[in-house]
């Protein structure tokens, strides 16, 4: 009989030492497992690959602005708010709905005298100026010059850019984002051949979308008319960058 005839200690010291044993066992396995898993881990290939479709706009965004100075506050908002009244039907006269039309900026700032102090030491203001801005999306691009026209008339005197865009990029996107699975996948079977391995399934996608941007390449855009302040709109694109791992088939 195992243990018989030996002392009560030499026994715990004997289950200890197996219980011991059984878990340096385990260790070992947990590591051998965790070794095996990172060396699996490690057998991928790992690309990333860009794609970009270009497309000519269909809409633009403009920032349209009013500013007054007068010596009284009220004084310069009122003429702000006046010409922006102005602006904002001309816009709907134009055929710009509500919704494309939003207030950006309203402030009121103090202008300081010249030489920033008075003769105390005291800073002093001088008058008030007075400022609106808002943001517009022109959806056709063909009225953009006479939008521009008719609102500098009616009192925007403070433009703050112009941007084209697109009303429905989705496609553009979904062009963008297959040139860079395709080219990932090809980058991939090159790595693969050249190292003389074969290339396995996916195991993972991730994607990061660029937006819509301007393409340097500007061409005259066709207006409805002759009128109007002369616009380019030359083309937008859009990038997609994908980040693939693909196994290593033994």
């Amino acid at each position: 009989m195992l243990g018989k005839g030996l002392p009560a200690h030499c026994l715990k010291q004997e289950t200890g030492g197996i219980t011991l044993k059984t878990f340096a066992f385990l260790a070992a396995m947990l590591a051998a497992t965790a070794a095996g898993a990172a060396h699996a881990e490690e057998r991928r290939i790992r690309v990333s690959a860009t794609g970009t479709a270009e497309a000519a706009p269909d809409m633009a965004t403009i920032v349209l602005g009013v500013t007054n100075e007068d010596k009284a506050a009220s004084a310069a908002m009122r003429a702000t708010s006046a010409a922006v009244a102005k602006v904002l039907a001309r816009l709907d006269d134009m055929g710009i709905a509500p919704r494309d039309v939003q207030t950006r900026d309203l402030s009121v700032s103090p202008v300081w005298s010249g030489r920033g102090y008075s003769g105390d030491g005291t800073p002093r203001i001088t008058g008030f100026v007075a400022s609106n801005r808002v943001f517009v999306r022109v959806r056709d691009l063909g009225a953009l010059g006479a939008i521009l026209d008719g609102v500098i008339d009616d009192g925007a005197n403070d433009f703050g850019g112009l941007s084209f865009g697109l009303q429905e990029p989705e496609p553009l996107q979904a062009e963008a984002r297959a040139e860079a699975v395709a080219d990932a996948i090809e980058k991939a079977r090159q790595l693969a051949q050249a190292a003389g391995v074969a290339l396995g399934p996916v195991q993972s996608i991730d994607e990061q979308s660029g937006g819509v941007r301007p393409v340097m390449q500007m061409r005259e855009m066709a207006m409805a008319d002759s009128s109007g302040v002369p616009v380019a709109g030359g083309e937008v694109s859009v990038s997609v960058t994908v980040s693939m791992e693909f196994d290593i088939s033994e």
